[in-house]
């Protein structure tokens, strides 16, 4: 049983609730919570996130993780099916699983508060599906990257605030920016790792085609992101300053990135900074929603 946890990553699941919870927050802030829809939705949300995690492994044993030989608690897949816990047919079926639970909550979120919300879901669905399944195997095709940034992120709170207020409202969309950054750091500094075992396969991910150094770079605008749109966000009239509790996190992604470009070519020492990054996304996330919420208190 251990074996079919693992091969869902529950853990990873901070990169979808912690905007999920956003969104909520905001929601809540704005008088639009439903408390029903917004567990339904955030319950239909982790399916999808569970079911990419499952149909990633399936696609990448064959591949990239059959040769992986810098495997990490953060990088390299599960390994379920390179141990023998769980044969990559039942991880197919598995997925399968969970895309239709999540069908499901889109068809009945759509039929009782909002019927635009699953076209909100199709387009994650897609995302989960063609980030790693050929022939367009995004992930493969320096494509993958920019789906995990919207996919994680403003299609997050987008949708969830649709199914609490039952309408489109643009706002939402991009209070997922500052999230959209650190998930995108998050699989970036998992390609780290990855890299040799990337090009070995011919899997062009962004890290394979620009290479370590420049890679570095592109991590720490990541990690830095956040912080400028965080304050646009807070001036904006339709948010709440209560957003900048999110530079709480600015030490966390500071340090993350000296530690990457302290790094040496062996990449020693890349464990503490993916648990940097992840660390950076949850404090931040859960900083914004509690600035929303004390907003919400105090005024």
């Amino acid at each position: 049983m251990n074996s079919y946890f693992k091969a869902m990553r529950l853990p990873f699941l901070a990169g979808s609730m912690v905007p999920a919870a956003v969104a909520g927050a905001y929601a809540w802030l704005r008088n639009e919570f439903e408390l029903v829809s917004f567990l339904l939705a955030a319950f239909g949300v982790a399916c999808l996130h569970v079911a990419s995690n499952l149909i990633n492994d399936w696609s990448d044993a064959p591949g990239t993780d059959r040769v992986n030989l810098r495997v990490t608690p953060f990088s390299g897949g599960s390994r379920v099916i390179q141990e023998g816990g769980v044969s990559r047919p039942t991880v197919l079926s598995m997925a399968l699983a969970f895309f239709g639970i999540a069908l499901l909550i889109g068809i009945l979120l759509a039929a009782w508060r909002a019927p635009g919300v699953l076209w909100v879901g199709v387009l994650g669905l897609l995302a989960g599906c063609l980030y790693s399944i050929r022939p367009l195997e995004l992930m493969s095709r320096s494509l993958g990257e920019i789906t995990i940034f919207f996919a994680f992120g403003p299609l997050i709170t987008l949708g969830m605030y649709y199914v609490m207020a039952g309408r489109l409202y643009w706002p939402a969309f991009w209070i997922g920016l500052p999230n959209a950054f650190l998930i995108t750091a998050v699989i970036w500094i998992n390609e780290f790792p990855d890299l040799e075992a990337d090009q070995d396969t011919g899997k062009r991910n962004l890290v394979v085609v620009l290479g370590l150094q420049r890679s570095r770079t592109v991590y720490a605008a990541l990690m830095q992101l956040p912080y400028p749109s965080l304050m646009a966000l807070a001036l904006a009239g339709v948010y709440s300053p209560g957003l900048l509790l999110g530079l709480l996190a600015f030490p966390l992604s500071l340090r993350a990135v000296q530690l990457v470009f302290a790094m040496d070519e062996d990449r020693r020492g890349i464990v503490h900074i993916q648990a940097l990054t992840l660390q950076t996304l949850l404090v931040l996330g859960l900083a914004m929603v509690a600035g929303l919420i004390l907003h919400g208190l105090l005024f």
